[in-house]
């Protein structure tokens, strides 16, 4: 099995959203939080951050920003995905998280200066607003309900962060891949005959980069996985066929 799509799903939340973020984490709650990054403010006051930056549409494939390279303040996603990430001195990847419409990426830098620390590059169409650092400085003096805003959405980012570095450092990569695996699940399955049908595409390197590990190896996992009927897998989607094996992986496996 190569790193053809796999498939994963349109969320079965109540009320969902158009899509949600994703990250390593023990638990798909609070994965959106500080998607609402602009919630705090009136209409009008949203408007005037608007017009304050700059709107740039990006293609599949294209950067938003860069590790290494300058900062330049902060992008507000209003359309698309945008995997974030970091390259290690071999280049390999690790995805950090996948941010979607609300969520703000790249800083923020306040004052100029300091480089990315990772990447942001956009995996379909995409618009952002950028907020360039002597926006965000003049935005904060003059409306500090704007500071809050900022403030609370650095918070939601600090805990993505602490959960996905408690899970690289306490979890073994099978804990994260099962977890990883009824996170998709919980966010984007469907249930369906005592399974989980999953209906969201993604590829063995999308996951790989997700639970630190390599494509070879989460190629063979899955092929483990379905030997042993805990999934099946075909061109469109995966299928949970034994969740609960999932749930005793995440809680044994060493």
């Amino acid at each position: 099995m190569s790193s053809a799509p796999l498939a994963l799903p349109e969320r079965r939340r109540p009320a969902p959203l158009i899509a949600s973020a994703l990250f390593l984490s023990e638990t798909i709650e609070g994965l959106d939080d500080g998607a609402g990054f602009l919630d705090g403010l009136s209409p009008a006051e949203i408007a005037r951050v608007r017009a304050a930056g700059r709107s740039v549409t990006l293609a599949a494939g294209e950067t938003v920003f860069t590790q290494g390279r300058p900062h330049e303040g902060i992008f507000l996603i209003e359309e698309g995905r945008v995997r974030v990430y970091y390259s290690g001195p071999s280049g390999r990847q690790v995805t950090l998280a996948y941010w979607t419409p609300g969520h703000f990426i790249g800083g923020p830098s306040i004052y100029g200066g300091g480089c990315h620390q990772w990447s942001g590059v956009a995996i379909e169409p995409v618009r952002v607003t950028v907020l360039s650092s002597a926006t965000l400085r003049s935005l904060i003096r003059q409306m500090p309900d704007f500071a809050l805003c900022l403030i609370a959405a650095l918070e939601a980012k600090g805990r993505c962060y602490t959960a996905m570095a408690q899970m690289l450092g306490t979890r073994s990569v099978i804990e994260r891949l099962a977890q990883l695996l009824l996170n998709l699940g919980d966010l984007y399955g469907r249930p369906e005959n005592g399974t989980i049908l999953i209906r969201r595409r993604i590829t063995h390197d999308e996951i790989a980069a997700l639970v630190g590990s390599t494509r070879q190896w989460v190629t063979m996992m899955l092929k483990r996985f379905q030997r042993e009927g805990i999934l099946s897998v075909d061109h469109t989607h995966i299928r949970l066929t034994r969740p609960g094996r999932l749930h005793e992986i995440v809680q044994t496996e060493g």
